[in-house]
């Protein structure tokens, strides 16, 4: 956008521009620190509660009708932005019983900062390094925690997660005044670097990972997997592949490589699935954007590609609740609504809607390399 002044032109850094920074510098430099923090609120509201006392989130948990029947929801990556969100509102639907899979003490202790969750909801285990392919049909050889015995579905929200190199940031910064000059974008994303952690490369986590948490759902007699992964999954050259690597292309990238070769894995596992490929996420309200739903990146075309990740939650609770027993894997994306009185359709209408609709996406698409 440009804006006239005596004859001469300025370039001004667009409101998205100024966003995207943000949430970068968020990412960079206080996600570190407010997790820091949340750890150890943590450890102050896990204490036990006094004499007389009782936690209000146990409390609740004894409060559903002994006759109930609720289906029991292993959530992977419970603690992540996208999977505490599944997990809260799992949590608070008297149809689940949901039980939070986390890898670590740390993650249980941020899930239940997050959630306000009780200890009795979260369950540490790394299934990434279990053994139970030879495991027979005796309970009690079962490498498993025994809470998570009797389980019907699993939404698995796990994922590789880049950080961005500090050094980065501060280079795009120092280069917005040049570009403005120049009449360039403010800021070039393409510069900022992002890596992985050792050990939690796509390949490891969106494949390896995933693979493990499949072949456990089939171990403990689980019917419906949902799987959330990502829109632009059929474009190897897709920036979010370079993610991880250097100059040369080397290096630990190709994550929507991986997150494919994973979703082939699972709709051969003879499982029922519901594979989700959400377009870029945002935190933003859930509700507020009707949302749409397609196959093979037909939203790619679109010029906004973002959704809420509180929509994608919901989209995974429907797939729960309104399968039919189906087996379907989509794309989605939000549309702004132009009045915000307008009504917005729920992600459970929005979802049922689609599977009439018969569509899924042919696998058979992409490089033969998926």
């Amino acid at each position: 956008m440009f804006s006239k002044m005596n004859s001469v032109q300025y370039r001004v850094i667009k409101p998205r521009d100024m966003i995207l920074l943000a949430s970068i510098l968020f990412g960079a430099i206080l996600v570190p620190l407010s997790e820091a923090f949340v750890n150890y609120s943590s450890r102050l509201n896990t204490r036990r509660p006094a004499a007389g006392q009782t936690n209000p989130r146990q409390s609740s948990l004894f409060m559903k009708i002994p006759a109930q029947v609720s289906k029991k929801v292993i959530v992977t990556g419970a603690a992540g932005r996208t999977g505490s969100l599944v997990f809260s509102l799992l949590s608070s639907d008297p149809q689940f019983d949901v039980v939070g899979l986390v890898r670590s003490e740390a993650s249980a202790k941020k899930l239940m900062a997050k959630t306000k969750c009780s200890l009795e909801e979260v369950v540490i285990s790394d299934v990434t390094q279990m053994q139970f392919e030879n495991v027979g049909d005796d309970i009690q050889q079962n490498p498993w925690p025994r809470a998570l015995d009797g389980t019907e579905a699993m939404a698995i929200c796990t994922s590789a997660v880049p950080q961005i190199s500090k050094l980065s940031v501060i280079k795009a910064m120092l280069k917005i005044p040049l570009n403005i000059l120049a009449k360039k974008k403010a800021i070039n994303f393409r510069d900022l670097v992002f890596k992985y952690k050792p050990g939690q490369y796509p390949e490891m986590v969106d494949y390896v990972g995933q693979k493990k948490q499949i072949d456990f759902a089939k171990k403990l007699g689980v019917k419906h997997v949902v799987l959330v992964s990502s829109m632009g999954v059929l474009d190897p050259n897709n920036f979010l592949n370079q993610i991880g690597k250097d100059k040369r292309g080397k290096g630990h990238g190709d994550i929507l490589v991986w997150k494919r070769k994973a979703e082939k894995y699972l709709c051969l596992s003879g499982l029922q699935y519901t594979i989700i490929h959400p377009g870029g996420l945002v935190d933003t309200e859930s509700g507020k954007m009707e949302l749409e739903l397609d196959v093979d990146d037909a939203l790619m075309r679109n010029e906004k590609k973002f959704i809420s990740r509180g929509d994608v939650a919901n989209l995974c609770i429907a797939a729960l609740t309104v399968s039919g027993g189906k087996s379907v894997s989509f794309d989605c994306i939000g549309r702004e609504v132009p009045d915000e009185n307008a009504h917005v359709r729920s992600a459970e209408d929005v979802f049922k809607d689609f599977l009439k609709t018969g569509k899924t996406a042919d696998y058979r698409l992409g490089p033969a390399s998926y």
